[in-house]
């Protein structure tokens, strides 16, 4: 039960995060399409004109703070778990605790380049340009991708490396968009792109969470081991090739379901804030009634002017 709820915990975490993250991208292209550019936090407006005080501060950014807050619990929750024993992976030798440790440290890494970002934008001890940050998260978002790559390639259960192999891959994907956005701060597809890959990843979180440890999202011919801890590597698992294939091409299945429900959240999103905040076109289709009206100026002009020398 604890693994499941971490595992809500967590989703709800990214999905929040990417869905704000979308929201305001879109908000600030729609608003200023000619100065945007992506940046690595977007904090709350303020409503009044006066002063902030310490209060309005602190709600300017309550988002980071809860951000960071969010890291803290999983970082502690991977430290405590790792102590836990795990008599199925690789027999019994110590990998779970250095998995679980090594996810730990990507978290802990994470949680600094959060609070780097908050004394940013609240203090003037560190100015972290946006194209360092973009750097830096591409850096950790590979290694995150680095350690779910391999703690795929150890696990025990078919089942749940194919949960980490998949997350392993949306880990990549974010490296890769925040590698372009530190290249092309300009580029709002990638940064769209970015809040909807955290998106994704909290809503795969979730699915690990109940494909592994919910007996009613557990695919048929897979089942968890009663003396294995819950929420340890390898405590679900699939006795026959037959069904190990079935549950295999069935999380594939959803990966795609979520995909689209993704991509129907980005379009929502999308005209939502358009409808919301309006959006202004800067093209060649404006410019075409201004020089039509300067054509029939100089036209009449023209035609006044060889009426006045008749």
């Amino acid at each position: 039960m604890a693994a499941v709820i971490y595992h809500i915990f967590s989703s709800s975490a990214l999905v929040s995060l990417g869905l704000y993250h979308l929201i305001c991208t879109t908000r600030n292209q729609l608003r200023f399409p000619r100065d945007y550019f992506a940046k690595p936090y977007h904090p709350l407006p303020l409503s009044s004109s006066t002063p902030p005080s310490s209060c309005q501060r602190f709600s300017r950014h309550l988002q980071l703070y809860l951000l960071i807050l969010c890291l803290l619990v999983a970082f502690v929750h991977q430290t405590l778990i790792s102590a836990d024993s795990d008599p199925l992976l690789k027999g019994r030798t110590p990998v779970h605790k250095f998995t679980s440790l090594q996810a730990a440290g990507v978290l802990f890494l994470f949680l600094l380049l959060s609070l780097a970002l908050l004394l940013s934008e609240t203090t003037s001890l560190l100015p972290l340009p946006p194209d360092l940050f973009f750097g830096v998260a591409a850096a950790l978002f590979f290694l995150q991708y680095s350690v779910s790559s391999s703690s795929a390639s150890l696990q025990f259960s078919d089942l749940q490396a194919k949960c980490d192999s998949v997350s392993a891959r949306i880990s990549a994907l974010s490296s890769v968009l925040c590698l372009v956005l530190a290249c092309h701060p300009r580029l709002f597809v990638a940064d769209v792109g970015l809040g909807a890959s955290l998106c994704l990843q909290g809503l795969w979180v979730l699915q690990t969470g109940l494909s592994l440890y919910v007996d009613a999202f557990i695919p048929e011919g897979c089942h968890k081991l009663l003396d294995v801890v819950s929420g340890v590597e390898g405590s679900t698992k699939c006795d026959l090739d037959d069904s190990k294939f079935r549950a295999v091409a069935i999380l594939d299945l959803v990966f795609v379901v979520h995909v689209l429900f993704v991509l129907l959240i980005l379009m929502v999103t999308y005209a939502a804030v358009a409808k919301t905040v309006g959006i202004r076109r800067f093209g060649s289709y404006e410019a075409l009634p201004t020089v039509a009206a300067a054509a029939d100026s100089n036209h009449i002009q023209m035609k006044a002017m060889t009426g006045t020398q008749a």
